[in-house]
């Protein structure tokens, strides 16, 4: 089967597809085991078939492939340099000073600025 065939499928018609190819795989084997047929090139498409068959499901799982993965790629992706830049949370800063907040450090060093 084609891969643009396959790519048209719709959800449902992919899990017969397994489906099917899985137990035409099955019989195939069997067939092979009893020495019923030589159909070895057969064995190998049916492979493939399967294995393009769940990569494809696995691709719209994950939203790689589509309209999903169309419409994230029109947006404006933040980069690390970006995050980094905008103010740490509150949270973030407490882990950051070892349970201090920011103004309770900035206002310990003043006073110890004047204490001096």
């Amino acid at each position: 089967m084609e891969l643009e065939k396959i790519r048209n499928l719709s959800d449902g018609e992919l899990a017969a597809e397994e489906r099917k190819a899985g137990e035409q795989l099955f019989r195939l084997r069997f067939q092979l085991r009893l020495g019923q047929t030589d159909g070895v090139k057969k064995l190998r498409v049916l492979k493939k078939d399967i294995a393009h068959i769940k990569t494809i499901a696995r691709e719209r799982e994950l939203g790689l492939y589509g309209a999903e993965h169309k419409a994230e790629s029109s947006a404006p992706v933040e980069t690390t340099k970006t995050v980094a830049k905008k103010a740490p949370t509150k949270k973030a800063s407490v882990k950051a000073t070892g349970g201090k907040t920011v103004a309770k450090k900035a206002a310990k060093k003043t006073a110890k600025k004047e204490a001096r």
